[in-house]
């Protein structure tokens, strides 16, 4: 039997849209405002995923300078209709609740893009609508491919996820074309969004999202004989959620109580699925899913993939094994098969290109990264402030255990204070911590911890350390609930800073508003004389130590 542990994509994976093809696999997930965009993953086993392509690879398929954190690039869709594949995504530009009232409009373009093989190269891209986020393609059977998204309501009173639009594409003309027709309004669960169409015995199959995107989360299926149309929702809907007891959680939330008490232990906010067959009965649900720390309700890891068995029985309807919640582990009717573990990251900097397990914030750093100046360095030229939404040099990757330490060695040499780089541990540009060197205006080289916390930044005094050199070894490490910096002068012999940090302030549930993403660590530079001082990186270690 083959045991597949959830999750399989650790660290900020949301929004997956799982596609088989053949023997092979495929899972997209979001990325928001980093760069390059969409996560596109393989495996044949379900076990071992191996990141293979971020489609989203220059400017013209991913304009992101200015946008706000957790915009971006929202719940990619991907599919393949026997020739080459088809990847949706949202660019959601402004959104509700980031600064403005939760009734203003959401600027939002959709876009798609085909590619022959899933690593090669990848067309530009094609307009499609701004109606809503969330588009999925669907390839029909007799050669129709058709558009779904969530409409987005912005007026005053109304119910802001008004329904599911479907509109023909015309592969041919490159265009959406016919009429608009609203297939599905969803339940009384609510915020309906997410869509994606399948078919199977005769029957369409609808499967959304509702809930919102936190702890009150869940899949809806409805189907109906005609693709435009009317849907009926599943009888024991919703068919996958963490609430255990809905009515009493919907209570609690009112009231302002403790909900925790109404979820099921283990994964949390278990919805935005999709599905792709196993066997003709058996079928595999990707979803996204949190892990909360310990007695918390923040899940500083962000939103995960999962994966759940589920069968469709007698009466046409799909059902997760066991029940409708996500489990920690399911068992598959095939041999087993070993998991490759990489808990641990190390790069020299010896290859010419960097690795694809990095993304930037928002733009391609080919101006400001080089690999060759120095070889054996990864060198980063100073650019906007570690807050900046257009062009901060920060060179990063996800955080996807609850414990952890990464490590790099920087050689910096400052000429004032408005020159900066080091090591930083971030959810968004309001809430992270930076391990700095800058220069103070007595000409010392010092080395801090910035604290962003909802946008107001500290330095602890207790933190600066006046250095001897311009080279200095780098070190952060999360223990669950906190976060600690080191810093050694020889590489040998380390020093902590006194002071540790909370891990769950980098969380989707304590940033104001809520956020979508998740924790990064990475190498970052800073010149705000606009002259690009450079700063040196030797090496970077992540190694998760649980």
């Amino acid at each position: 039997m083959r045991k597949i542990k959830n999750p399989v994509l650790r660290g900020f994976h949301p929004d997956p849209s799982i596609v088989r093809v053949g023997d092979d696999f495929y899972i997209a997930t979001s990325t928001f405002e980093w760069f390059p965009g969409v996560c596109i993953y393989h495996s044949r086993d379900l076990v071992n995923w191996n990141l293979v392509a971020r489609p989203l690879d220059s400017v013209k398929k991913l304009p992101l300078a200015g946008i706000r954190a957790s915009g971006g690039v929202w719940a990619p869709c991907l599919s393949h209709d026997g020739k080459k594949f088809y990847l949706i995504y949202s660019i959601v530009r402004t959104w509700a609740g980031r600064g403005r009232s939760v009734e203003d409009p959401k600027d939002v373009d959709n876009f798609l893009i085909t590619s022959k093989k899933i690593d090669g190269k990848w067309s530009n891209p094609v307009y499609l609508n701004s109606s809503g986020f969330d588009p999925s393609l669907f390839h029909d059977d007799d050669g129709r491919k058709w558009l779904v998204n969530m409409e987005w309501d912005d007026r005053p009173g109304r119910n802001h996820f008004s329904g599911i639009l479907l509109q023909e594409y015309d592969p041919r003309k490159k265009m959406l074309v016919g009429n608009i027709k609203k297939i599905y309004t969803g339940t009384d669960i609510g915020l309906t969004e997410g869509p994606h169409i399948y078919k199977r015995n005769g029957w369409y199959y609808l499967l959304v999202a509702e809930g919102g995107t936190s702890y009150a989360h869940a899949v809806t299926l409805a189907r109906s004989r005609n693709l435009e149309g009317p849907y009926e929702t599943h009888p024991a809907n919703p068919i996958l959620t963490s609430v255990s007891d809905r009515e009493a959680f919907n209570r609690a939330i009112e009231k302002g109580e403790d909900f925790l008490s109404y979820v099921v232990p283990g994964l949390q906010k278990a919805g935005h699925a999709s599905i792709a067959p196993l066997t003709n009965n058996k079928w595999i649900m990707a979803h996204l899913c949190g892990r909360p720390l310990k007695d918390t309700p923040y899940c500083p890891l962000g939103r995960e993939t999962a994966l759940q068995l589920c069968e469709w029985r007698d009466d046409d309807w799909l059902y997760v094994l066991d029940d409708n919640h996500p489990r920690q582990e399911i068992v598959l009717d095939l041999p087993p098969v070993d998991k490759k573990e990489d808990r641990e990251f190390f790069d020299s900097f010896e290859n010419s290109t960097l690795d694809k397990v990095y993304q930037f914030p928002r733009i391609p750093l080919d101006k400001y990264v080089s690999l060759k100046d120095r070889p054996g360095f990864l060198r980063l030229y100073g650019r906007e402030s570690i807050v900046s939404e257009f062009e901060q040099v920060l060179v990063a990757r996800r955080v996807q255990a609850f414990s952890w330490m990464a490590e790099t060695c920087i050689e910096f040499e400052p000429e004032n204070h408005q020159q900066r780089a080091g090591l930083v541990v971030k959810y968004d540009e309001a809430n992270q911590y930076y391990l700095r060197i800058t220069r103070e205006d007595d000409g010392n080289i010092v080395l801090a911890v910035v604290a962003y916390d909802h946008g107001a930044s500290s330095v602890l005094p207790s933190s600066e350390i006046v250095l001897s050199s311009s080279r200095v070894y780098l070190r952060a490490e999360m223990n669950y609930k906190d976060i600690y910096f080191s810093y050694s002068e020889d590489g040998l012999k380390w020093q902590r800073i006194e002071h540790s940090f909370e891990s769950w302030k980098l969380s989707d549930d304590y940033v104001e508003p809520m956020g979508f993403t998740g924790m990064f660590v990475g190498m970052a530079c800073q010149d705000l004389t606009g002259r690009k001082r450079y700063a040196d990186f030797e090496y970077f270690l992540y190694r998760e130590l649980e």
